[in-house]
């Protein structure tokens, strides 16, 4: 219960912080906002201030903002209608959803940094029998200090320059018992998935870490700058996965996931502790800026590309035309969401749960 309660926080503050980018900007901009809902379906309760209806609804999976004028139907041509203002300001109101969710992602890895997350040491904990590191010198216990001159601290660190390693061994230099040991370390190529599924050549050692944790934590202002560095990594890896779904290099099947995949994901980021529940939020809500960009119908990208196919044509498509490719996309949404909603049934285990449950019944 506790779990699931995070999971709709989590889910709720992105949602909250999406809608109120589109909000303020729409306020700064002197563009009434009728609505500002939190969730879908009836409503539980609401409020009025300032000309706007605040609402919680049952369905707390997404919200909306309803402006003045924000379909042509509605439009009266009024100052304060969403479709009387030229296209740049309907562009700063479209663009703000993302951009704050974006900001959100920053301060989330910023929180990371300053309360501090776990991170695993350069111990090695163990030998993979039948790879160079058993045979190289290298022993359990020692504390892996530099590789090839450059200094480590932790585990991801000594992967990521092991793994990229193209020579046939390296030079290791470790703290053992107090003293620095220098050792020449073989290393082994194999094909292995990378992180967007396809198959890479990485070198190995032949190691796996003692398991040892140490608490990584910054100051204020190192983890203002840490932050900015986990964000722009983070863009990077997020683009290169969408353009691989795109050009169909990645598999769509082990590449996404939905709300039963996050609550799993949510699931384990709690039991860890709260810098990965931050973490978590961190890369979500950095996902949702980057995903609600893409130029697709009822996103926000969409909405941007419908914006410059007016600004080139100098008049804006007409209504029908509109909800015709807008309706469309809904319904390929709607086939997809319900696509990946069963393959994480399939890929988390429930499934096979659902399976046991059913046979159990039927054999009673």
């Amino acid at each position: 219960m506790i779990t699931l309660l995070i999971f709709i926080l989590i889910l709720s503050i992105m949602i909250v912080v999406h809608e109120y980018g589109h909000f303020i900007q729409a306020r700064r901009l002197g563009i009434r906002v009728e609505r500002f809902s939190l969730g879908f379906g009836p409503k539980l309760f609401g409020w009025k201030k300032g000309g706007t209806e605040y609402t919680l609804c049952l369905f707390a999976f997404g919200g909306f903002v309803k402006m003045s004028g924000d379909s042509w139907e509605e439009c009266k041509g009024k100052p304060d209608e969403f479709l009387s203002r030229p296209p740049l300001d309907r562009l700063k109101v479209i663009f703000a959803g993302p951009f704050l969710n974006y900001v959100l992602g920053f301060l989330c890895f910023w929180v990371v940094n300053v309360i501090g997350y776990p991170n695993l040491t350069t111990n090695v904990g163990e030998l993979i029998a039948g790879y160079p590191a058993a045979t190289s010198g290298l022993a359990k216990g020692d504390l892996i200090a530099s590789v090839d001159g450059k200094k480590v601290t932790y585990w991801p660190e000594l992967t990521k320059i092991v793994h990229s390693k193209k020579t046939p061994n390296l030079s290791v230099e470790v703290l053992r018992d107090g003293k620095r040991v220098n050792l020449t370390v073989g290393l082994r190529q194999e094909t292995a998935k990378n992180i967007f599924g396809s198959e890479e050549k990485i070198s190995l050692m032949g190691i796996r870490p003692s398991g040892d944790v140490v608490l990584v934590r910054y100051n204020i202002f190192q983890g203002f700058i840490f932050a900015g560095k986990m964000l722009w990594e983070m863009t990077v890896i997020t683009l290169i996965a969408i353009g691989k779904l795109l050009t169909g290099s990645a598999a769509v099947r082990e590449s996404i996931t939905g709300p039963l995949g996050m609550f799993f994901i949510t699931s384990e980021a709690i039991r860890i502790g709260v810098s990965a529940v931050f973490h978590l939020m961190a890369i979500l809500s950095a996902s949702l800026a980057l995903f609600n960009l893409l130029p697709f119908p009822v996103l926000d990208g969409g909405h941007i590309l419908f914006l410059a196919i007016e600004k080139l044509r100098g008049k804006p498509l007409s209504q029908k035309c509109e909800d015709a490719i807008n309706q469309s996309a809904v319904a390929l949404l709607i086939g997809f969401a319900v696509w990946v909603f069963f393959n994480d049934i399939v890929r988390y285990g429930f499934w096979d749960k659902l399976l046991g449950i059913l046979n159990k019944i039927r054999w009673r």
